[in-house]
């Protein structure tokens, strides 16, 4: 394929400066398309960014521009159903993070991508970052030694969004934990290889969010908030390592924002953010900074990683499979939130 004919569906601020920009800066790639419940939100992207034409109906669109491969930057409620629309018409498809709502869903565009012969990958664009695949070689080739523990950060002092649907829990299916945290529950999965879990726990609060107020991404209704604004757990994998979980928009803590992942192995320690290793040599504990000065956006590497494989000259990086467990992930720490009890994966598949 020499040319990749890309429709974007959702003309929100994610397509417009983690998609459609990525797209139109890359050879052989044209955006075709632009798709809105909004049909004024689509005409407006589209004549922002020259795209010949807009439509408010996704198999309108489908059906009148056929495209090679989609984009979905709609709210979480409707990934599954428009990323099954568009496999079945052919499409590749890169959907936005999270995957989805529940694992059901994830599983369904997991399996229809596979019955239809289609790409499929997600937008956990932190994964695609040049130090990930450095730490990552370093735990292939055992620098760390045997990984037993590790912590998923990503926290935010007054960090509620107060824009988009990031504080409905019908539109989006969680807050943080959903939002941010997936990201780095997502690298952290990836960096462990993706172990069997015996069982998660957590404990969620909304104290802070049903409160309203402004913090430094805009004010928000407290009436409205419907989701948690921090939720903290842990997960206990199969093997006997485990993971901690803090993910928040607002915290009172001393700092604006902290993101980061950590995992701690029986020869070495490494942090994400910054990228870093720690050991000790003959009883000298010693740091390893690198310093990466990756200068691209994340999202351009992961659009790029889209595009080439749709053209058959590479491998998605982030794959259904991968986003299944990432899912269930998400529902199960959710789900022990809600009940207060332990959500057991033993024997279950994760």
């Amino acid at each position: 394929m020499d040319k990749l004919n890309v429709a974007v569906i959702g003309a929100g601020q994610v397509a417009q400066t983690s998609h459609i920009n990525h797209y139109q800066s890359m050879e052989g790639v044209e955006v075709t398309a632009v798709c809105d419940v909004n049909l004024k939100a689509a005409q407006n992207a589209a004549e922002k960014f020259g795209i010949p034409v807009w439509y408010d109906d996704p198999l309108e669109m489908l059906k009148a521009v056929h495209p090679d491969a989609v984009s979905i930057c709609v709210p979480n409620k409707f990934h599954c159903e428009l990323t099954c629309l568009c496999l079945e018409h052919g499409c590749h498809v890169l959907c936005e993070k999270p995957p989805a709502l529940t694992p059901e869903e994830a599983e369904l565009m997991r399996d229809t991508a596979k019955r239809c012969r289609k790409i499929l990958t997600f937008g956990f664009h932190f994964r695609h970052a040049g130090r990930v695949a450095f730490l990552k070689d370093k735990i292939v080739n055992g620098e760390l030694g045997s990984i037993y523990a590790g912590e998923v950060i990503w926290t935010r002092r007054r960090g509620i969004p107060g824009w988009g649907n990031f504080i409905s829990s019908k539109m989006q299916g969680g807050g943080p934990l959903i939002d941010i945290g997936a990201h780095m529950l997502d690298l952290a999965a990836y960096l462990m290889d993706y172990p069997p879990v015996d069982y998660v726990c957590a404990a969620s609060s909304d104290r802070i969010g049903k409160q309203g107020g402004t913090g430094f991404m805009g004010g928000w209704d407290g009436t409205k908030f419907s989701v948690e604004d921090g939720l903290f757990g842990f997960i206990k994998f199969t093997d006997g390592s485990c993971l901690q979980v803090k993910t928040s928009f607002a915290l009172h803590m001393a700092e604006k924002e902290e993101r980061n992942v950590c995992l701690y192995g029986d020869k070495k320690g490494l942090s994400v953010f910054p990228a870093e290793l720690y050991g000790d040599e003959g009883g000298r504990q010693f740091n390893t900074v690198y310093p990466f000065e990756e200068s691209r956006d994340w999202h351009y590497d992961c659009i790029r990683n889209f595009v080439e494989s749709c053209m058959g000259r590479a491998e998605v990086l982030v794959k259904p499979e991968q986003a299944v467990y990432v899912q269930k992930l998400i529902n199960g720490l959710y789900r022990s939130a809600k009940t207060g009890e332990p959500v057991f994966y033993r024997n279950k598949g994760l």
